[in-house]
């Protein structure tokens, strides 16, 4: 019987058997489908508790995201226009709604990351 997760020790184990269960190759509405997605909402549940993941610098986000496309710099000053991008990514200017709104829809930021102080 699943229990939710009071130790590390359970965690742990809950854990290995998610692993030995994303092995297999489930039938849809199985015990063993169902039992994997029960131990995945308890450890997603004991994760947000115990191991908290924070939402990253909104700078250090666009960065990264550009990175992750492949390009520069740039490209920024082109969603925001040039002007204001190297402000920006320097810290010395915040972003602006509109300028919020342009860098989540092209880069596919969460508004939630952009709009944090920083």
């Amino acid at each position: 019987m699943l229990k939710p997760i009071k130790t590390d020790e359970q965690y742990e184990g809950y854990l290995e058997r998610i692993y030995g269960l994303m092995q297999k190759n489930l039938k849809t509405d199985s015990k063993e489908s169902d039992e994997l997605e029960i131990l995945s909402i308890l450890v997603k549940t004991y994760e947000q508790e115990y191991y908290p993941v924070e939402k990253p610098n909104p700078i250090e986000a666009i960065r990264f995201r550009l990175d992750q496309m492949g390009v520069g710099e740039v490209y920024l000053g082109k969603i925001i226009g040039g002007s204001r991008k190297s402000e920006i990514l320097a810290g010395k200017r915040k972003l602006n709604l509109s300028q919020i709104r342009k860098i989540s829809n092209e880069l596919h930021i969460s508004a939630d990351v952009l709009v944090q102080e920083y």
